[in-house]
């Protein structure tokens, strides 16, 4: 596997590591083997298992669903929902608030770049869950608007 060369006390020895499995290495020195048990059990390192939860779309909104009603009216309540994790810089709405589509609601800090989320929907403002400084995961909601 690996060798080496040591001098201790002014002798000199050369080293080499045969295997080492566990605890035990087996090897040789100066052309004699031997088998050396470690007082503590090697244990390799574990690399962290990162589980990332499914990612639910922004918005509400599932284009697979059929509409039963025009195009023109209003719908019902709708949930914006955090596009990306990341940390609440401002909130522009409060409850009450009535907003069209395409007003600004909030801005959320992103990787280092500020993000406007904006209303996909008209409506009331019903709930703002959120608070600036408040950290959110990709996915949380974050304004309810009502109809």
């Amino acid at each position: 596997m690996r060798n080496f060369k040591f001098t201790i006390n002014g002798n000199n020895y050369e080293v080499e590591i045969l295997s080492f499995e566990d605890n035990i290495a087996e090897l040789e020195v100066n052309g004699t083997r031997y088998r050396v048990e470690l007082e503590k059990k090697v244990q390799t390192p574990k690399t962290p298992k990162l589980v990332r939860s499914v990612a639910a779309p922004s918005t509400d909104i599932d284009i697979a669903t059929k509409k039963t009603s025009k195009p023109a009216e209003r719908k019902g309540a709708g949930l914006i929902k955090s596009p990306l994790p990341g940390v609440i810089l401002y909130v522009y709405v409060k409850e009450g608030d009535t907003v069209k589509i395409g007003d600004k609601l909030l801005t959320l800090e992103a990787m280092k770049m500020e993000n406007n989320v904006n209303a996909d929907k008209e409506g009331k403002i019903t709930a703002v869950k959120v608070k600036p400084g408040d950290s959110v995961l990709e996915g949380d909601i974050l304004v309810e608007i009502g109809s």
